[in-house]
């Protein structure tokens, strides 16, 4: 049974007065996540990510469709599906008067802990976030990256076997970033737990998920690792020369998708690296023209995310 299963679901939203004003955040959005995994939800601004984390962790009704999350419907048994879940948001915002142990403990309260079982949680939350010397520290004196930490705590307090994490490292400086995503494969790692996150870094996603959906408009484009994304896109290998005299023939070539100069640089796109390589070598020799360097990559996922969002 997977952690998650949607099917067809659908959420629209009515606002304004007197032209009532419609938005369609989700369009018969069909999602499934296996267990133990962590899965990313990547899409532009307004595409439908919070909404459908919100019905996925019962915050939001959907308007039609079935979720099951956990074996259980978000539905008749949200109480259920509540207990063993949790959410963290980049834009996380705490009572600014309560120190860091204050908010983690006022969570885990919620959940059943008191007393020493209460007491521990928060110093093991506490360490596991790197947080114990800042636990008597006030909220609105904690730097970003702590305010962060903070809410990955909060997070974790029952122990959830399915944590959603939107946009986890927001506004974060690249060292915390890189902080941040090691203690969100540490917890997939070290306690089987699956996690669905949005971001809009595509180096965390293709770092941190064995599979991504590309969401738009409320409507699920395509899914898959991140190298079947690259070739559902048929966006091709890229070959980055630099040699002279200049060729702008080679845009022409057989194979060549696109052709990019600048920067003393000559940038292909081609079908096949393995196939053209060869190919194209040939035929700046035999032109006379002096390679000086040549490199051969794959496309980046954010060159998906560029054509999807198109």
């Amino acid at each position: 049974m997977p952690a998650i299963d949607a099917r067809d679901v659908t959420k629209t939203f009515r606002a304004g007065w007197p032209r009532r004003r419609v938005t369609h955040a989700l369009r018969g959005v069909t999602l499934h996540v296996a267990r133990g995994t962590i899965f990313g939800l990547l899409g532009p601004n307004g595409a439908g990510k919070t909404t459908l984390l919100s019905i996925l962790a019962t915050l939001l009704l959907p308007d039609a469709g079935t979720v099951t999350v956990l074996g259980h419907d978000v539905v008749r048994e949200a109480t259920e599906v509540r207990r063993r879940l949790n959410m963290s948001t980049g834009n996380a915002s705490f009572l600014w008067s309560l120190r860091a142990e204050e908010i983690v403990a006022f969570y885990a309260r919620l959940y059943g802990l008191y007393g020493r079982a209460l007491a521990r949680r928060v110093d093991d939350l506490l360490e596991l976030c790197e947080l114990t010397e800042y636990r008597r520290v006030l909220y609105n004196e904690l730097s970003t990256g702590l305010k962060q930490r903070v809410a990955l705590a909060k997070s974790l307090v029952n122990d959830p076997e399915l944590l959603f994490l939107d946009e986890p490292t927001l506004g974060l400086d690249p060292d915390i970033s890189v902080r941040v995503r090691q203690r969100i494969a540490a917890l997939r790692r070290e306690r089987g737990m699956t996690i669905v996150l949005t971001t809009h870094y595509m180096r965390e996603a293709e770092e941190l998920c064995d599979e991504v959906a590309f969401i738009k408009s409320g409507l699920i484009l395509a899914r898959g690792t991140a190298a079947d994304l690259k070739r559902q896109i048929a966006l091709g290998d890229v070959i980055t020369f630099r040699f002279d005299p200049p060729a702008p023939w080679l845009a022409e070539a057989p194979g060549v998708l696109r052709y990019v100069e600048g920067d003393g640089r000559v940038v292909c796109t081609v079908d096949d690296a393995e196939k053209r390589l060869p190919e194209l070598l040939r035929a700046l020799f035999a032109e006379g023209v002096v390679v000086r360097d040549v490199r051969v990559s794959e496309p980046e996922l954010e060159e998906v995310f560029v054509e999807l969002s198109r």
